[in-house]
Parts: C-alpha cells; structure tokens; sequence
C-alpha cells in the first residue's frame, strides 16, 4: 500500500535567496537550469513564495554557461558587469543592432 504523502512536505528547506527556512511545502523549485519539469539526476534549491514572486519568469537559455565562462574569482562587480555585457554583445549582438 502507499505511504501517505502528508509526511513528504514536513521538511525544513533554505530559500538560496533570503536564507529563511521553509517548510518544503512552502517553499518553490529552483531549478539553475531552467527545467525543473526534467527531474532525471537533478538536486533542486528552494525558493520561498515571497522570493519566488519577485523572480523574472522568462526563459535563461545559456545563461549559466555565459556567467561560468566569464566568472572568476576576485573580480569586481564593475568587472564583472563589464564582461557580462561584452559577452552577451559578442554572442547576440547589440542592443542596437537587435532593435533594426
């Protein structure tokens, strides 16, 4: 016979945005690569609803490999900013040049 599920959401997960510990069923998937649909070999971090309504809900294609190619230790958030922008410029174009 199945067990009940009422146990399965009494855990206690961090919100990875304002650290507040949540019980599981108050808490939102985070999934960094976008899918959380695709469960298969995958550990979630959780969001509690007030983070999760301040999240942007559009699509990140690529963004973590973008910020992984660019991200070294010690850079400054000048640095770091600077080599966001020319890598999103390099890989799809301009602001400008999408806007023709």
């Amino acid at each position: 016979m199945w067990r009940s599920r009422s146990n399965r959401d009494r855990k206690t997960v961090v919100c990875i945005a304002c650290g507040e510990s949540v019980l599981r069923a108050d808490a939102r998937e985070y999934d960094k690569e976008g899918n959380r649909w695709d469960r298969h070999d995958k550990e979630f971090e959780y969001l509690c609803k007030a983070c999760y309504r301040t999240l942007c809900h559009q699509p990140r294609n690529e963004l973590e490999s973008l910020i992984l190619g660019i991200e070294q230790d010690g850079l400054s958030q000048e640095e770091f900013l600077s080599r966001y922008v020319g890598a999103v410029e390099e890989r799809y174009g301009s602001a400008e040049e999408r806007e023709r």
